[in-house]
């Protein structure tokens, strides 16, 4: 059996207790059905990953006490930012969950011209607190300890216009493009992947990304799912860039 994975806000180190309600005790007392004894390990992003025991379980609460801390070495060296078109509810879901498997560091929605979902202002922040939490539970899954960036939604007409980016290999999966994405040259500093929504990009955009300096790169003669062209496109970068590839 695998050992049960907790991430935290808290802060950890050795001794400390979290106490957890809600959700989040349900969780462990209902859903994984911990019991006082029971031994696991809790995790964030600045503090690293740590063993850990269950000492109380009650129907609204429970109690975790932090102990040793326990090296990690799952988190990709390439640093990955996927900027995702916009698409319907479990699609988008199964994206960030599995770039986040994947080893994406940074995950940034856009709406897009064909984008089918709205979203107004309370919605898109909706939307993003859930896919962090989607994300989130991808690491306890995976092994990771830091979870991705999820931005708020935004235009992509305006995050094109954001000003200057630290260095960057920036990428569009673009049906067709000449220059397959397996040829690249590997990236100096992070690769950016643009993917589109379910109905692709205008040719407004096309040339607007190619304005902001993207290069048109290919997946081979297919037209895929956006689901399926961001972990593909992931995929390959992972493997001849990153953590995938033969050591």
């Amino acid at each position: 059996m695998s050992l049960t994975r907790l991430y935290s806000n808290d802060r950890l180190g050795t001794g400390a207790t979290l106490r957890l309600e809600g959700d989040r005790a349900r969780y462990v007392g209902r859903v994984l059905r911990l019991r006082p004894g029971d031994v696991l390990t809790v995790f964030n992003g600045d503090d690293g990953e740590f063993s850990a025991h269950i000492v109380k379980v009650t129907k609204s609460s429970a109690e975790v006490l932090v102990e040793d801390p326990v090296e990690s070495t799952t988190e990709s060296a390439l640093k990955l930012h996927l900027v995702q078109g916009i698409s319907r509810g479990e699609r988008m879901d199964f994206v960030i969950q599995k770039a986040t498997e994947l080893g994406v560091k940074r995950i940034t929605p856009v709406i897009t011209e064909y984008c089918v979902v709205k979203l107004d202002e309370k919605r898109a922040a909706k939307r993003r607190d859930h896919w962090q939490g989607v994300a989130e539970s991808a690491c306890e899954q995976s092994g990771r300890i830091r979870p991705p960036l999820i931005d708020a939604p935004v235009a992509l007409n305006s995050w094109f216009g954001m000003g200057a980016k630290e260095p960057c290999t920036d990428l569009i999966l673009q049906p067709g493009a000449p220059t397959p994405l397996a040829l690249m040259e590997a990236p100096a500093t992070k690769v950016c992947l643009l993917i589109g929504p379910e109905g692709g990009f205008s040719d407004q955009e096309y040339d607007d990304a190619d304005l902001a300096g993207f290069t048109g790169v290919s997946l081979g003669p297919r037209v895929l799912r956006t689901e399926t062209a961001a972990l593909a496109a992931i995929a390959v970068a992972q493997s001849l860039w990153g953590d995938l590839g033969a050591k």
